[in-house]
């Protein structure tokens, strides 16, 4: 088990708003990889996130499970099979340095690119996409989306860029959200049992963090039905690209 208390400072709050994602404030979870990443590597980092991602995902999924959508899941999830084998494959043949390159470029991307559409603007109506070109572009999301949750648990930035427009209630969003990582995060196991990732120290350090886990997404599933999101989004989007840009500085920098 870890026991550096750098590692617990940055796990604790990363964890929570791992938490409060699958509670339901969809997006705030991609802050936890890369912080957790400043204090061990990016690999160990994620091994130790996906068991308690699945503890979590057992409660998002019981708490909006009469609330999803399955056609999203049907198209989405055959595409995110693919981008996982494509990120196991990545993962087995590249340095942690590349892995914390490739993360920190996520990061600060889906922070610039939420806050971005968070600016004030004016509505403009957006001219509908045919059938099978919205199709496709799901099932290249996917794809996407899986890859990018294998290396990085940062699935949520191409699958809500699919998802997001398609005018969810929250409820629906939040119930769509962790049922496609429910099967997604199980999906990932195998990979991660093959690249030697499930070690003692790395479960062990994991279960510590369980009650957290469990502790904050029950507060968020509480939280998204009460409290307005969008200032919590800002603050977290604004620490997105600095933590982000910080990694990035640590690849370029090795």
């Amino acid at each position: 088990m870890i026991t550096d208390p750098v590692f617990y400072a940055l796990a604790i709050p990363a964890v929570i708003t791992v938490g409060l994602s699958k509670g339901g404030f969809a997006g705030a979870g991609a802050l936890a990889m890369p912080v957790i990443a400043m204090a061990v590597s990016p690999v160990q980092a994620a091994a130790i996130l996906l068991p308690i991602l699945i503890v979590q995902d057992v409660v998002g999924v019981w708490a909006f499970r009469r609330n999803w959508d399955r056609s999203i899941v049907a198209v989405m999830l055959p595409a995110a099979i693919v981008g996982i084998v494509l990120g196991w494959l990545l993962a087995a043949r590249v340095s942690a340095v590349v892995v914390l390159g490739v993360l920190g470029g996520i990061t600060l991307v889906f922070g610039l690119w939420r806050l971005w559409l968070s600016r004030p603007r004016a509505a403009a109506p957006a001219k509908p996409a045919s059938r099978a070109a919205d199709l496709s572009l799901g099932v290249a999301l996917g794809v996407v989306s899986g890859f990018t949750s294998q290396i990085a648990h940062a699935g949520q930035p191409p699958f809500q860029m699919w998802v997001l427009p398609k005018g969810l209630s929250p409820a629906s969003l939040a119930g769509t959200t962790a049922v496609f990582f429910f099967a997604v995060n199980w999906l990932k196991v195998p990979a991660y049992a093959a690249l030697g990732q499930f070690t003692a120290e790395n479960l062990m350090t994991a279960a510590v963090l369980l009650p957290v886990a469990i502790a904050s997404t029950f507060a968020g599933v509480w939280l998204v039905r009460r409290v307005p999101a969008a200032r919590f989004y800002t603050v977290i989007y604004g620490l997105m690209i600095a933590v982000g840009a910080q990694l990035l500085w640590r690849a370029f920098s090795a």
